[in-house]
């Protein structure tokens, strides 16, 4: 039996677009979107991290190749606990959730990483914001990063009191095609230096995709594809890595999210994802609003728009502390 597939309608007409955070994930001009050659001749450094104390795990070694050519971005996670862990919850074991944060595969956006995972564990779940490799690494350092992260998470279970079959991905815009790429095709690519590759899946058991970029092919956005696959992209890699087209019956359960006129990642590429799940009776949950844009993070200041964090938390279930 198919599972839901639900379009909400939440915003009334005439209600003004909302302010959109300024750190977004594909910088937005007034004409669309920034190509990728503007965004990566900006040698900006890089906004602050913020605050953190917690579990901060680096995926590779001191001195690895695979530590990237950013040392703002060598690949790491970082780990945020319910507060009331230590008290409460001593002998509980956390499910966690990978997020990967949006930016084009050129910046990483901390509004889609930090809150989330503050939000997670509101509700009794570990949030894991990843710090994957950008451009002017290629594909496929930023899939290495996330399969391994997802296999770190699940053989350090035990040491940060975490369920291992309770390990999911999240991801927005850029870090959607991300988390969908480990969600269809876990077994992609296997990193030589990775040394859990034959102990541990990386498949996630639920799947958040967030305004995500989905295809390499039609309707995709080329800042991305050029991002990871240079400036004349293998016409193969693009079918490879347009995730719709990998879906099986075996994909994780998915829920998604998007805009209707997101005029950076057209909404055709969530469509797509959610009509190949329905095909192959992946169980689905997808929310469009009418209006919203592109990077939006949890939307906070707008309530049309916010109430889609409140739809996900119910569709997390029995993850949710209770």
């Amino acid at each position: 039996m198919y599972s839901e597939y639900h379009i909400l309608q939440m915003m009334k007409s005439g209600i003004k677009r909302r302010k959109f955070i300024q750190n977004t994930s594909l910088l937005l001009s007034t004409a669309g979107f920034t190509t990728l050659s503007t965004m990566i001749q900006d040698d900006k450094p890089r906004d602050p991290e913020p605050p953190f104390s917690g579990e901060e795990i680096y995926l590779w070694d001191e001195g690895s190749p695979n530590n990237g050519s950013h040392a703002d971005y060598r690949p790491k996670i970082r780990l945020y606990y319910p507060s009331l862990r230590q008290n409460l919850y001593e002998n509980r074991k956390f499910p966690v959730v990978l997020i990967c944060p949006g930016g084009g595969y050129v910046r990483q956006a901390h509004h889609e990483g930090q809150p989330f995972a503050q939000l997670f564990a509101m509700h009794g779940i570990v949030g894991a914001v990843l710090t994957y490799r950008v451009h002017p690494d290629l594909h496929p350092g930023a899939y290495a990063d996330a399969a391994r992260a997802m296999r770190l998470l699940r053989s350090r279970a035990e040491k940060y009191q975490l369920d291992a079959e309770r390990v999911g991905i999240m991801g927005f815009s850029a870090g959607g095609h991300l988390a969908s790429m480990i969600a269809t095709q876990p077994a992609l690519y296997e990193e030589s230096e990775d040394d859990l590759t034959e102990q541990f899946s990386a498949r996630p058991d639920k799947v958040i995709l967030g305004y995500p970029v989905i295809s390499f092919s039609e309707y995709a956005h080329e800042g991305s594809v050029k991002a990871q696959l240079g400036n004349q992209p293998d016409p193969q890699m693009r079918e490879q890595l347009s995730n719709q087209k990998r879906v099986t019956k075996d994909t994780p359960p998915v829920f998604l999210f998007h805009a209707a006129d997101d005029q950076g990642v057209p909404v055709q590429n969530s469509l797509m994802y959610a009509s190949a799940c329905l095909e192959h009776e992946v169980p689905v949950e997808l929310h469009v609003f009418p209006k919203g844009g592109h990077g939006m993070g949890m939307a906070l200041e707008n309530p049309s728009l916010s109430i889609w964090s409140e739809n996900l938390m119910n569709w997390m279930g029995d993850w949710k502390l209770g």
